[in-house]
């Protein structure tokens, strides 16, 4: 996906595709799906000391991204995540460990250790539940006596129920802001949510006059570094890079079926129909990457464009991967629709992340706010 893959990162990544497929492949991931097995601390614990959660974190505090260019390495682990559908918020973990990074206080970034290390995991509270991402979506706020008081609801936060602290993004007095709150704040709630992905579960987070300290804010409240508008970036493009890599990984079982199944005495894949469906689909395929990988590194250089392509990324990839899994689904046939295949657990985790942190509609609709439109 990205150009120019140094041997490091070459090493991190094929190091993060062998753990999974020993540790939790689709199989395990289908179990989980279907409440069968659960994901255990240990897996937290054993992805922390990889260093997928530690990317963002500084050395001081046990972090550190092999290449030195964070966004990209957590770019290549995302990819491997979404070939094998792997559970659990590390892209909510990693974003709230980048917030601690740049705006947290002392006490804050003390916490970046448990973050790195898998020990303690965090969930970013961003939308709200009719699919609104600005960072006052959801969610009110006013001043207390001793500093702030949040009540509303924020949707679509990813595996809220294994997450000890939430970043939760809002507005105040009309700019915006990000609070740091335990799970276990009173007036706090996580409500689960049934959905179309079983690969990740989400939840609404019920605030209910819950009481946040001045120390609970993360960074300045509309601060002129717009750290909000940073972390969206971030989330946006790891977001599209799983995206990337479950299109490409069943783009690539598909091919794999249209060689070995045979029809009227020929292999499916042998027919001219099919040859043009799937070479549009490897066009779809490809074109996804191109685009992941030019918004991951415009976000990592802080390029003038990077929202613009985060945004540009996140709307051509969201409609894509629902044209490839429609289409490798028609492709498989009949096998296609069935519970045992693996092709529907793909579809429904494309389906999700088109929507999460923002659909394609609404990242266009971002595109033309950015040019003023």
């Amino acid at each position: 996906m990205l150009p120019g893959v140094t041997a490091d990162q070459r090493l991190f990544a094929e190091t993060a595709e062998r753990f999974i497929r020993s540790t939790c492949p689709v199989s395990t991931v289908r179990r989980v799906a279907q409440r069968e097995e659960e994901l255990d601390g240990g897996y937290f614990t054993e992805i922390g000391e990889l260093g997928w959660l530690a990317l963002f974190v500084p050395e001081e505090h046990g972090g550190g991204s092999p290449s030195g260019r964070p966004v990209l390495d957590a770019g290549l682990i995302a990819e491997q995540r979404g070939r094998y559908l792997q559970p659990g918020g590390v892209v909510g973990s990693n974003v709230a460990a980048l917030a601690l990074t740049l705006g947290g206080t002392g006490e804050q970034r003390a916490l970046l250790d448990d973050l790195a290390g898998g020990k303690a995991l965090a969930a970013w509270a961003l939308g709200d539940p009719v699919g609104g991402w600005e960072a006052s979506a959801g969610v009110k706020v006013r001043r207390g006596d001793t500093g702030f008081v949040l009540s509303g609801t924020k949707g679509l936060v990813q595996d809220a129920h294994l997450a000890d602290w939430f970043l939760v993004s809002a507005a105040v007095d009309g700019r915006p802001a990000l609070f740091w709150l335990p799970a276990d704040a009173p007036g706090l709630t996580v409500e689960p949510l049934a959905g179309l992905d079983l690969t990740h579960r989400y939840a609404e987070l019920v605030l209910r006059d819950v009481a946040a300290p001045a120390s609970a804010v993360v960074g300045q409240i509309g601060g002129d570094d717009d750290l909000g508008e940073r972390l969206l970036q971030v989330a946006t493009v790891l977001t599209v890079a799983e995206m990337v890599g479950a299109i490409g990984e069943l783009f690539a079982m598909t091919l794999e079926h249209a060689r070995n199944r045979a029809a009227f005495g020929r292999v499916i894949g042998s027919f001219q129909a099919v040859k043009h469906q799937l070479a549009d689909l490897s066009l779809a395929v490809e074109c996804s990457r191109a685009i992941a990988g030019g918004a991951l590194t415009a976000v990592q250089e802080q390029a003038p464009d990077a929202a613009e392509l985060a945004s540009a990324a996140k709307a051509f990839v969201g409609d894509a991967a629902i044209d490839v899994s429609q289409g490798c689904l028609q492709l498989h046939g009949g096998i296609g629709y069935t519970w045992e295949h693996d092709l529907h657990l793909y579809l429904r985790r494309l389906a999700t992340d088109r929507v999460v942190f923002g659909d394609p509609a609404w990242h266009r609709e971002r595109i033309c706010r950015l040019h003023g439109l």
